[in-house]
């Protein structure tokens, strides 16, 4: 009891008299004297983080009086740290000259720990890609640019990180997806659209590597995708973005399907206003696009809106949303001799089964949220979020047609705070309900309810992060389930670089989908299995990132994952007939190595990095079954880029390699082949105008990662924004 009385003195304490806090304020430029806008500027050891307006000036209020250390950092520069004496009542001018650096480093990371922090390494593995990446790279969806991250895999629209998921036809994924710190996975299948915002309007990605159960619950099983929207400048400004593009013929005159080259394209238009306490933004588009295999087509529309409240300087309300509708052919699997004009061919892989023609799908989701923080004091922040996540597909196939509707309904709140300049917490509660109406799922809800904490603090040289989650899962009313999920980390700095070791449990609930379904899925009938138990992950990371040179740095990491009960599609015979069924497997082990490294060679204009993964994953040996691969999970894994920027022009060049599967479950006979992708880029930059140039798959190689789905061919891309 005495605890808690003292803990709500210091929280009165820590939000005390404004005339005992002081101010400090200044600029951030570049060494021309040229104002750096969007530069984070924080206090060390606090709450406190802002970044700089257009004329690169910032401004932060309550900082606590004494000697104080004031961060900055911008993508592209080397951050800065200058100390200043902060008197109670006044202010203190500090102003930065950030340096140019050829190895630009995310200066803020806003996932490992559910709050921002500028410029301090993490205790997991994580990746980022910045927005000029995403521009570069002339992508229409998040997951082209998140298939380029190193230890990421996509298989057919599915994440897959460091092995964690495999390929299950979007049901169940192990990653979540954030919008701005909001969940957006399915509420049916939990799997994720990743077209559900407009990619226009993405500031960046960070990519989390390894289990964050111990913050994020389920589904953040094998990591995190966070997607941070671009903040919403002062003024009246506009972003138009155009694409289009065409795919290649088939490369042998037998598998042509059509007598015309295949095309895409798109539009995204975006308003946005701001003055003084209010800004808000509108953003509409649509794409069309004819496929590059037969019954491909696809159609897209989607709307996002953005508006932000600032009450005062310490209190502020963001609601959001988008809205995206599809209307797209399903190819499904390749035909075989027999099933289509086969031209005396094996199997036609641009090609669908005659009695599959017509098969489509009308698919609708969307998100809206809304977000209150408020800043108590230097040392205490809070917020408070409720968001609703909707999906309904239709698939019309000439056998059958299906439908879901789903909704998940989430609230959290949560606490930041700074006990001290060295001593970080955080606790929330959080909340969640999904409920589905669908032909193949039923009519089911799950609802998930956790609470969750974490403190970071030094431990002699190193920085120790110790943290836990409790979650309790209800299914259909029937009793909760609870699951409990630590985790321990440390980084440990050096002179040229710094250690990191973390180690943590992970868990993920079977979702409606996998417990319920009833469908056929690749000429096999899929099964339901009501009795499904939560999957828990053991995994521990031990890494290590440090400066090779001026002009080169290097991250490498150990990991290694002991799944129990983990979830897989298998093959199991039920009168004689064989079917498909998700499982608990009775143990898995995934282990490896992650490898990446950039450097700028020769000249500050050369920018290239490699990224190498070794995975060994194993579903442990049970019952009758030998030790054998965990399907679907390649053994070898490797990403090569370069880009050279010549302003206003700059080329580039990506190559990626992925060994071939050892193990698929379905036709296991079929020929495989290891995936060689070579893409190529180039782009011009002239004021407020930008064109990027994509040739993807730029050999033509063709290829398959899931049973009978050819990967895309090549695809050339021309994209063209212009921003006021």
């Amino acid at each position: 009891m005495r605890r808690s009385v003292a803990g709500f003195a210091w929280l009165g304490l820590a939000a005390g008299p404004l005339a005992a806090q002081g101010v400090v304020y200044g600029a951030v430029r570049d060494p021309a004297g040229a104002p750096l806008p969007d530069a984070w500027v924080a206090v060390a050891g606090t709450a406190l983080l802002v970044q700089t307006d257009a004329g690169g000036a910032y401004r932060i209020a309550r900082v606590p009086p004494g000697r104080v250390t004031v961060r900055a950092a911008r993508i592209g520069y080397a951050p800065e740290s200058r100390a200043v004496e902060v008197a109670g009542g006044d202010s203190a001018r500090v102003d930065f000259v950030l340096t140019p650096t050829p190895l630009p480093l995310a200066p803020i990371d806003v996932t490992t720990t559910r709050t921002a922090r500028l410029d301090e390494p993490a205790v997991t593995s994580i990746a980022v890609i910045s927005e000029r990446e995403l521009a570069g790279r002339a992508v229409n969806t998040v997951a082209e640019a998140v298939d380029r991250a190193p230890g990421v895999q996509f298989l057919d629209g599915q994440i897959n990180i460091r092995g964690s998921t495999g390929y299950v036809q979007g049901l169940g994924a192990r990653v979540l997806l954030l919008v701005d710190g909001v969940p957006v996975n399915q509420g049916d299948r939990g799997g994720i659209n990743w077209d559900i915002l407009p990619v226009d309007q993405v500031q960046r990605v960070e990519i989390v590597k390894g289990a964050s159960s111990s913050l994020y619950g389920s589904s953040a099983l094998g990591g995190v995708v966070h997607v941070v929207t671009r903040e919403t400048p002062p003024g009246v400004h506009g972003r138009v973005r155009a694409t289009a593009g065409a795919y290649a013929d088939p490369p042998h005159p037998e598998w042509t399907f059509r007598d015309r080259t295949g095309l895409h394209g798109g539009a995204d238009v975006t308003l946005s206003y701001g003055n003084g306490p209010f800004r808000g933004r509108f953003a509409g588009g649509a794409r069309r696009s004819d496929g590059y295999r037969e019954q491909d087509g696809r159609e897209h529309w989607q709307l996002a809106g953005r508006g932000e409240w600032r009450f005062s300087p310490e209190s502020d309300l963001r609601v959001s949303g988008a809205w995206a509708v599809d209307d797209y052919a399903v190819p499904l699997s390749w035909c075989t001799r027999g099933q289509c004009d086969d031209r005396g061919q094996a199997y036609q892989p641009f090609k669908v089964d005659t009695t599959e023609r017509g098969a489509h799908t009308v698919s609708r989701k969307g998100y809206l949220e809304a977000t209150f923080a408020r800043l108590a004091s230097a040392r205490v922040r809070w917020q408070a979020r409720a968001s609703w996540v909707r999906t309904r597909f239709n698939d019309y196939r000439p056998s059958a047609v299906d439908h879901s509707v789903a909704n998940r309904l989430g609230a959290e709140a949560r606490l930041e705070a700074h006990p001290s300049n060295t001593r970080h917490v955080t606790v929330g509660a959080e909340a969640a309900r999904a409920d589905v109406e669908s032909n193949i799922f039923g009519s089911h809800t799950q609802g998930e309810y956790a609470a969750y904490g974490e403190s970071e603090q030094p431990l002699g040289a190193a920085r120790l992060t110790v943290g836990a989650r409790t979650d309790f899962l209800v299914v259909d009313g029937a009793g909760a389930t609870a699951v409990v999920s630590p985790r321990i980390g440390a980084v440990l700095p050096g002179r040229s670089g710094a250690w990191r070791a973390s180690v943590g449990r992970g868990f993920r609930a079977p979702s409606l989908a996998e417990r319920f379904v009833r469908t056929t899925a690749l000429g096999f009938e899929v099964i339901p299995n009501p009795n499904l138990d939560p999957e828990t992950f053991w995994t521990w990371e031990l890494g290590h990132a440090r400066a090779l040179s001026p002009r080169a740095r290097m991250d490498v990491a150990l990991f290694w994952t002991d799944a129990r009960r983990l979830i897989e599609p298998v093959i199991v015979i039920e009168s004689g007939v064989p079917k498909i069924q998700f499982r608990n497997l009775a143990r898995a082990r995934l282990a490896g190595l992650d490898l990446a490294v950039t450097a700028s060679p020769l000249t500050s204009r050369l920018v290239g990095s490699l990224a190498y993964t070794y995975l060994h994953a194993r579903e442990l040996a049970r019952d009758t079954l030998p030790e054998r691969p965990l399907a679907f999970r390649p053994r070898h894994l490797a990403t090569a880029s370069a880009d050279y920027d010549l302003a206003p022009f700059g080329v580039g060049a990506d190559f990626r390699y992925m060994s071939r599967l050892d193990r698929v479950d379905v036709y296991p006979d079929d020929p495989r082949v290891a995936a060689k992708v070579f893409d190529l880029r180039a782009s011009y930059r002239r004021g407020p105008l930008q064109v990027h140039l994509l040739l993807a798959n730029a050999l033509n190689y063709i290829y398959a990662l899931v049973p009978r789905t050819l990967a895309p061919v090549r695809t050339v891309s021309v994209t063209l924004t212009w921003i006021y």
